[in-house]
């Protein structure tokens, strides 16, 4: 595979990750689950169990975990044609989906911001 299609798999495969690592860690469709596993997570006796519990509510630990199955699905290899592509796909992936989740997260984070300050200026407009 040409380094250009690796580069394109590499990004989509990233979005696709980070998109289901945030989804399934961050929003409210989730948040039950969420917090039965955090639940979980502070009340359990055992340390691999409450691993477990905390792979999902943490976006990063999430992430390697999908990517895992995306490698398993796709059989992408990054740079090297043997199980040495897999290993750097498999830390590269993850790594770039939280490049994009932390982007997105500042995003929303800036755009709470305005609506907060819209909604003030607003309200001083109405007085």
């Amino acid at each position: 595979m040409f380094i250009s299609e690796q580069i394109f798999w590499l990004i989509i495969l990233a979005m696709a990750v980070g998109s289901i690592a945030w989804t399934a860690t961050q929003e409210e469709i989730f948040r039950e689950w969420r917090e039965y596993c955090d639940d979980k997570k502070q009340n359990c006796v055992s340390l691999p169990q409450q691993k477990f519990f905390y792979v999902f509510t943490c976006e990063y630990c999430f992430s390697h975990w999908v990517t895992f199955l995306f490698l398993v699905l796709t059989g992408f290899r990054l740079l090297i044609d043997d199980w040495r592509g897999y290993v750097l796909a498999f830390f590269v992936i993850p790594w770039l989906a939280n490049q994009f989740m932390s982007i997105y997260r500042r995003l929303r984070v800036g755009i709470k911001h305005e609506n907060l300050l819209a909604k003030e200026v607003e309200e001083k407009l109405e007085e």
